[in-house]
């Protein structure tokens, strides 16, 4: 009989930690979303941020769209080539590029790079009360800190999956025409043809989404964290990974949207 109350009351104490932690996020997203329309706009530090998110993570997301969309031409290729549709590499390659793989991996390489330095650097900032300083000098941290890190993972992170879309199928298109000896006016005629411009406005809505998902995702972590060096390190370490699933499942529900029969 103590066993069953015990296991009732371990399902209790989860269900509410869960809802707190729910509950929680609701509200700093909320408060979060709302400074960013509000005065008063600190533009420095949005361009700052934009600079980190966007152009310091420039060379990692252009590598790995570059060596996916090589990659993804040999697998394709490869299996094309059973059934006699090697012609079909163009626009399976650019379709898997724009619509899935350069904004997925964008994301992902991005919650790794942007969403771990975030939560550091407020985790940081609340653990030396820094945080409570700014409250102390009448500024909001909401809109100091959190509001530019969001708008810059909003609009960055579009124009960055823009450029790996690019750099993916034109990774591509080198593997093909100068590997697989494919013709270079047909695999370009082929891209065109049947590249949409709907598989290009998905792939940048998830951007943008997943923007926002990395950067509330290394703010809210970074915001409670606690504990010192090592709260700090967990803060860092939560961000990515929660940054990552909210990431891939916004996907599956994004893609639903627009493509779900």
């Amino acid at each position: 009989m103590l066993d069953i109350f015990r296991i009732f009351s371990l399902i209790g104490q989860f269900t509410i930690s869960l809802f707190t932690v729910i509950g929680r996020l609701g509200i700093f997203t909320y408060s979060s979303v709302l400074k960013i329309f509000l005065p008063p706009i600190y533009i420095k530090n949005i361009l700052q941020q934009m600079f980190n998110v966007g152009y310091l993570s420039l060379p990692v997301v252009g590598l790995t769209t570059l060596f996916t969309g090589m990659a993804l031409a040999l697998q394709i290729y490869e299996g094309a080539s059973r059934f006699n549709a090697e012609s079909t590499v163009a626009f399976v390659v650019a379709i898997g590029m724009v619509r899935e793989l350069s904004p997925v991996l964008g994301g992902l390489m991005v919650a790794g790079r942007v969403g771990a330095a975030m939560a550091a650097e407020i985790g940081t900032m609340r653990v030396t009360e820094q945080i409570d300083a700014l409250y102390t000098l009448s500024t909001d941290p909401f809109k100091y800190l959190m509001a530019p890190r969001l708008i810059a993972g909003i609009t960055m992170l579009p124009l960055l999956v823009l450029i790996g879309d690019i750099i993916g199928i034109s990774g591509g298109f080198f593997i093909s025409t100068s590997l697989l000896d494919l013709n270079q006016t047909t695999y370009i005629k082929n891209t065109i043809d049947f590249l949409q411009s709907i598989d290009v406005i998905s792939g940048l809505v998830k951007a943008a989404f997943f923007g926002f998902i990395v950067t509330l995702m290394g703010c809210y972590n970074g915001f409670y964290s606690k504990g010192g060096a090592q709260g700090v390190g967990s803060a860092a370490t939560n961000a990515v990974v929660s940054g990552s699933i909210l990431i891939l499942s916004a996907n599956l529900i994004i893609t639903r949207i627009f493509f779900g029969a």
